[in-house]
């Protein structure tokens, strides 16, 4: 990750030996970690130039072949000859001295400047072009039906308002236990849930879903109805029952409603008999007055009323973020539930809250209704906003059940009309797979408000960087429930299908994160509750580090489905151009119109191979020995697609396309593209660097310690048995050989296709019966360790987004003329029947879709429920590419 000199397309230099090339974390492996100042020139200095520095973001590109001219040797060239005054005359030398004193004073003001605080502060500057999105785009009375959401993927069931300080609601449960209380909240993986997930959500109306927690079943419902000026009303519904197969299921259960404030507006009760809290009534900014009425439990069927115990609690927090401890910190024992005519059982119940001494502030009010229920029941709660004025009955009851059943129906509708499945002979179960597959991607959007903590290469420690939102998709809302960039675009391929105008909002809030120099930080841990998911090594964003531009994907569907529309595409642009350009300039290869991936792990003595978390790839056996001589050829091939993107868009508008045109062109030509990365003696595309294969890693035998001294654990160290030397990458046959395949570059009469067909269909090397494995069998580093506690991560297990742009590619070129159409055509039918095969039979017995599948056995394995890119199952069975 390293910023390198201003450069276009074609004008790649290396970076300078020497140079620092800083690390930044980014999502691993689920063992461990998954994975503005505006400044001016000193006084005086440089007085009447005109000064702009060559990496500042350039708006109108000129001619990106004027750029690659520049870099020709210094001097003048053949043709050119030196004007005859300015060879021949010479000023008096008093004068030229006192010009060359000038000139170096402006030049050294500039520089201590610039190198002092302009290059830091620029990473922290917001991009001058006009936002995409207005400061209030999310506001009740710009978006009404989006204002409410199920925008907090993190909770099992949580709500709020795309709004900076959002109030929000949720829902806890207990069940009894002996001795520790088993309190659910926040997603977790070590709950250990069955199931958990939305069966359906169509983004806006209303969500279904199910959880299964150690013999109960959980239904969530919501439904949102238009009317006032806040974003209209919601209302919940619950039900719990006991899982039929469970053998000892539980007799009651403790639900916990809760609301709570985020550093303005207010809140209060209103309790009636027996602590119960019958509703609470609230202010805010954005919300107005608004009430939220619990209503009493009844049997499943919604009818008979309950028995229940009840206890509520009014407290204050240090924030969002801490709303678990708070609610923990309450719990007694003391309190009994006793119904009629059955055994007397205590429970945990909220009762005093006093504060933690050591906390900050108190920021968020906190208001709970518990309720401790024998199962089977149900409960509902309805939000009214105070600004409807002529509402057509409560939300609840029959009501509820009626716009639900509504709601489900529209939704499986446009699902079908949208995906065909059930035209193209899917089986009920399998379309409710795929039903929950995208409903849980569309139910794990959130909003996110806060500010990033950016380290630039240019200033000693992080800086935090502008406060702002973000509306996006997650990968996983229990592991990895924040934006990532190079996910995102995936996400939004599957997305865009069902709503281009969603996902044109999101990419545009991506957009507006971005800083003047082009750079948008590729992990977005925006506000206490999502940092507090995160290790704090993780949470810094470093300037300099990339990740795989997928965003064009996206566009290049929009423009595909013709549904990205011109007024949109015209406020993007200027961003659109500063993003490119930033890859250009920042991630430069060492020859022309190659590329290298900043950010490799410079510590060559525990890895077995150095990683390159930013390319995406994490772990990806790369040249054995980090150099500037590096060629990537994954980012290459993502260049060549941005290329080809910025071309067609700026043609779309009317702006010169040429230069982006040439680029693409010259990426995609298949002669320069074998000369490059083609490796004749490994028979496949590969990366380029200082590389050996002879690498271990084996046991130190540390020195004997002083007398006295315990005997220090010996660490793993890697032994480099042959040194390294420039050369293709050898052992690492996988998925970045395949990129000139995956994004669509090769020619369908090239050899090299053909070559590329025969190792994805060789089971000694990637293929499995679920899928394309991502590092062949014979790779030596294939499901290898790459330190004692980093166990192999993209070293041969079964990943869905690649594979989604294998069955693309193929489906691609099984449509072309060439040799090899119909070899790509038997793949395609084999590859995809595969990998629907299985992440469906796993997901039907575990309950999730995963972050990887087991390229042996199928298994489901990283982290879950993981309804990011592995939701891309759904086009690989509507065929949608």
């Amino acid at each position: 990750m390293q910023r390198g000199p201003r450069r276009l397309p074609g004008a790649a230099v290396a970076q300078q030996p020497g140079a620092k090339d800083t690390w930044s974390g980014e999502r691993g492996s689920a063992s461990g970690y998954p994975g503005g100042c505006h400044g001016g020139p000193p006084s005086g200095a440089g007085a009447g130039l005109s000064f702009r520095p060559s990496f500042l973001p350039s708006f109108r590109r000129g001619s990106m072949a004027r750029e690659r001219r520049r870099r020709a040797p210094e001097g003048p060239r053949p043709h050119e000859r030196v004007p005859r005054r300015a060879a021949g005359r010479k000023p008096p030398a008093g004068r030229a001295v006192a010009l060359g004193l000038a000139a170096a004073a402006a030049a050294a003001g500039w520089l201590l400047w610039w190198g002092g605080w302009g290059l830091p502060a620029l990473a922290l500057t917001p991009h001058p072009a006009g936002r995409l999105l207005p400061a209030n785009s999310s506001a009740a009375a710009a978006a009404p039906g989006l204002f409410w959401g199920s925008y907090r993927p993190h909770v099992y069931l949580g709500m709020k308002t795309r709004s900076p300080q959002a109030p929000v609601a949720g829902l806890m449960w207990m069940l009894p236990s002996e001795g520790e209380v088993r309190l659910r909240h926040t997603c977790e993986q070590s709950d250990h849930l069955a199931r958990y997930g939305w069966l359906l959500h169509d983004g806006v109306h209303f969500g279904v879903q199910e959880i299964r927690d150690g013999g109960l079943s959980l239904r969530t419902e919501f439904v949102k109805r238009p009317g006032g000026g806040h974003g209209g009303d919601w209302s919940w519904r619950v039900t719990a029952r006991p899982e039929r197969t469970a053998g000892n299921p539980p007799a009651f259960i403790s639900l916990l409603f809760y609301v709570a404030t985020d550093g303005q507006g207010t809140l209060q009760p209103v309790v009636v008999e027996k602590n119960r809290m019958a509703s609470l009534t609230g202010t805010t900014e954005e919300l107005g007055d608004f009430t939220i009425t619990f209503q009493q439990p009844t049997k499943e069927a919604g009818t008979a009323p309950l028995y229940a115990s009840y206890n509520y609690l009014q407290a204050k927090a240090e924030g969002l973020h801490r709303l678990t401890d708070v609610v923990k910190a309450s719990l007694s024992p003391r309190f009994v539930y006793a119904p009629p005519g059955a055994p007397k059982r205590r429970y945990a119940g909220v009762d005093t809250y006093r504060g933690s001494p050591e906390g900050r502030e108190p920021r968020s009010q906190l208001l709970v209704h518990q309720v401790t229920v024998a199962l089977p029941c149900q409960l509902e709660v309805v939000f009214e906003s105070g600004s409807v004025a002529d509402r057509a009955g409560h939300l609840a009851g029959k009501v509820l059940t009626q716009e639900l059943a509504g709601h489900v129906a529209a939704f499986e509708q446009r699902f079908e009309r949208t995906f065909g499945l059930a035209r193209k002979g899917f089986s009920a179960q399998e379309q409710d797979f795929a039903k929950a597959a995208f409903s849980n991607m569309l139910g794990g959007m959130g909003y996110f408000y806060g500010h990033s903590l950016v380290q630039s290469p240019h200033s000693e420690l992080p800086q935090p960087y502008p406060e702002g939102p973000l509306f996006t998709a997650v990968p996983s809302r229990s592991f990895f429930p924040r934006g990532f960039l190079w996910d995102e675009g995936f996400h939004q391929l599957l997305l865009s299908r069902w709503d281009p105008a969603l996902s044109q909002e999101v990419l545009a809030h991506w957009f507006d994160l971005m800083n003047a120099e082009g750079w948008i930080p590729r992990e977005q841990i925006l506000g206490d509750e999502a940092r507090t998911k995160v290790p704090a090594e993780f949470v810094v964003q470093h300037s300099s580090a990339g990740n795989p531009p997928t965003f064009f994907l996206v566009l290049q569907q929009l423009l595909a489905q013709d549904a990205a529309d011109v007024p949109y595409l015209r406020r993007l642009y200027p961003r659109l151009q500063s993003w490119y350009d930033w890859y250009n300039r920042t991630q430069a290869g060492p020859l022309p119109y190659t590329f290298r991936w900043r950010g490799r792990d410079q510590d060559t003595q525990t890895f077995l191979n150095p990683k390159t978390l930013t390319s995406g790839l994490d772990d990806y056996p790369r040249a054995s020995h980090p150099s500037p001589d590096e060629r990537h050829l994954d980012l290459r091939c993502w260049m060549a697609l941005a290329s080809d993107v910025m071309a067609k868009v700026a043609a779309h508008l009317g702006e010169p396309a040429g230069d982006y045109q040439h680029m693409a062109e010259v990426l995609a030509d298949n002669q320069l593209l074998e000369q490059q990365h083609w490796a004749e003696a490994l028979g496949t595309f590969a990366d380029y660097g200082n590389h050996t294969q002879a690498v271990a890693l084996e046991r130190e035998r540390p020195r004997p310690p002083p007398p006295g001294q315990p005997l220090p654990t010996p660490r793993l160290l890697r032994v480099v048995r042959k040194p390294p030397k420039l050369q293709f990458v050898g052992g690492a046959l996988g998925y970045v050989s395949l990129f000139p395949l995956l994004l669509q570059l090769l020619h369908p009469n090239s050899p090299h296709l053909g070559a590329l067909l025969a190792d994805m269909r060789s089971e000694k090397k990637l293929w499995t019966p679920f899928g394309l494995r991502s590092l062949s069998r014979s790779s030596p580093f294939y499901l290898k360790h790459n330190t004692e506690h980093d166990p192999p991560y993209w070293r041969g297990a079964v990943w869905i987004n690649v594979n989604y742009l294998v069955v693309r590619a193929l489906h691609h070129y099984s449509r072309q003329e060439g040799p090899f159409r119909k070899e790509a055509a038997t793949l395609y039918q084999e590859l995809r029947a595969n990998l629907i095969g299985n992440v469906f039979q796993q997901y039907q017995e575990s309950g999730y879709l995963w972050e990887q599948y087991h390229d042996g056995t199928g298994k489901g394995q990283g982290c879950y429920p993981f309804t990011g890119w592995s939701a891309l199952v759904v086009l690989m069975m509507a065929e949608e590419y």
